[in-house]
């Protein structure tokens, strides 16, 4: 990252994925002129813009670049300048001795200017340029006085041999800061797959609660046609009343199952809505998110070797991990560094100038006829030197405490992928056969309601069936979004969920 130049940051989000164009397995139709249909991508940029926790996350990454432009700082060279005029006046006054003297009255008047740029190279030099001019009157009154006007230019330097030779306060700043901006950018990565992932999550239950809502009203139609057929049987006398209270019975349930179902809908929606709408919530309220995608079971390869690789090298909080760790890492260079004594080069070099005006000074320094230098070393330490040696101490602790929770963090990972990876497999399994169940439930209905026809069944094993079909449909649809939901969580859980749905997230 850059430190100089316009600052920019932008989040950009590009979708590679083609919208699946499949049609439901269960027909969803339009009923409000406010229905939103939306892809499951449609639903993930509108996250990506709207989401206020990924808004949220957004910013700090350029809130990390303006702090580490901050440290940088340590280096701005700091210019002053002063002045100083200065009058004395010195009353006559009588010495007393064998003839009584009068010392006259005395002015002296002295002015002094000065100016220096100084700082601190990414080295550790301190550097200084001092120029300065003076200018002393001494008369007594009544009688010409004398003037002088001496001034100077110089250079000083200071080098740090050990202590703050290879790393110091500000480059250890500066260090720790870039780190903290990598780590910045990787928790917005977080923050994307995680919203992400409850954005594909909502998607696939909202999905699931519409056919949900449509394996609930079938099973309402049946119910509410068995009642139909079973009371034409009853006033011609051919059934018995009791098969028609059964019916009614079953009607009802199917009837508080469907609004039950419709609840589940509606909160649903409103799942999915809170993930992609900020302020303009009020406006998401009245709109019906209609999914244009269908629940399937598209088989994927599972690589368990793979998968951990991916975790190890693309889980954002993982990364943060290892960056904290690192910082660790540089805060401990810089203890042992301040073990060392000072031990300082220094001197400084210029020419000096003087006459009775400013000029003659100023004529003086461009001459260059009468330079000064001086340079030498100190050494500096404190005998007990008790702060830096316990700091060490501590830090080495502490960086021993960040790599084993690093280890503990990776151990975690591979077992969260193991896991999503074997749920994900069962899942795929739990597919194959409930959709056989279903099947066969239906073939079951089917087979149930000829023999009723020819009136070899009865009215509670129709319904029986039917209740049968109805769980076994209820099942398929369930495995088909838990599938679904398990492969979203494995992305999440590789760290590969921007690579899944062909987001890019780039910071400048």
């Amino acid at each position: 990252m850059k430190r100089f130049g316009i600052v920019s940051f932008f989040f950009l989000a590009i979708f590679a994925v083609t919208a699946q164009t499949n049609t439901p397995s269960y027909a969803l139709v339009a009923t409000n002129a406010n229905d939103r249909w939306m892809s499951l991508q449609d639903c993930i940029q509108e996250a990506l813009v709207h989401n206020l926790d990924v808004q949220i996350s957004r910013e700090n990454p350029l809130i990390d670049f303006y702090k580490l432009n901050e440290t940088y700082g340590g280096y701005d060279p700091t210019w002053n300048i002063s002045g100083k005029h200065s009058y004395n006046y010195t009353p006559s006054s009588f010495i007393l001795t064998t003839n009584l003297e009068v010392v006259p009255a005395n002015i002296d008047q002295y002015n002094l200017f000065e100016s220096d740029v100084g700082g601190t190279l990414p080295w550790g030099l301190q550097y200084d340029f001092i120029g300065s001019i003076e200018q002393t009157k001494q008369n007594t009154v009544g009688e010409p006085g004398t003037e002088n006007s001496p001034g100077s230019i110089q250079v000083t330097l200071d080098q740090p041999l050990l202590k703050n030779f290879w790393i110091d306060t500000t480059r250890l700043n500066i260090r720790q800061a870039k780190n903290t901006l990598q780590s910045s950018e990787q928790g917005l990565r977080l923050q994307v797959i995680t919203s992400v992932t409850a954005v594909a999550n909502a998607y696939y239950e909202l999905i699931y609660a519409f056919e949900n809502v449509q394996v609930q009203q079938e099973a309402l139609d049946l119910s509410s046609t068995q009642l139909d057929q079973d009371q034409q049987r009853v006033d011609i006398g051919s059934l018995a009343p009791l098969s028609v209270q059964q019916d009614q019975s079953q009607v009802a349930q199917n009837k508080a199952s469907l609004i039950s179902a419709e609840e589940t809908l509606s909160a649903d929606q409103n799942t999915l809505k809170s993930l992609i709408a900020d302020t303009n919530y009020t406006v998401w309220h009245g709109i019906d998110i209609e999914p244009t995608e269908s629940l399937e079971a598209k088989m994927e390869e599972f690589n368990l070797q793979d998968s951990w690789n991916k975790g190890m090298s693309e889980r954002p909080d993982l990364i943060q991990a290892r960056l904290t760790a690192e910082n660790q890492g540089i805060q401990l260079k810089f203890d042992r560094n301040q073990l060392f004594p000072e031990l300082d080069a220094f001197g400084s070099y210029g020419y000096n100038g003087s006459g009775p005006q400013y000029s003659d000074s100023f004529g003086g320094i461009s001459q260059g006829n009468a330079p000064f230098y001086t340079y030498g070393a100190k050494v500096s330490m404190p005998l007990g030197n008790i702060a830096p040696r316990n700091a060490l101490k501590s830090d080495k602790l502490t960086l021993q405490q960040y790599l084993l929770t690093l280890k503990q963090d990776e151990q975690n990972i591979m077992v969260e992928i193991d896991n999503a990876v074997q749920t994900a497999k069962s899942d795929y399994e739990s597919v194959s056969a409930t959709r056989q169940a279903r099947i066969y439930a239906e073939a079951a209905l089917d087979a149930e309601q000829k023999t009723y026809a020819v009136g070899k069944a009865t009215t509670f094993e129709v319904l029986t069936y039917q209740n049968n079909l109805t769980a076994a449909r209820l099942a398929e649809i369930r495995a088909l979004a838990n599938y679904e939901e398990a492969l979203a969580t494995l992305s999440q859980q590789e760290g590969s969920t921007l690579e899944r749905y062909g987001i890019d997230i780039d910071t400048q």
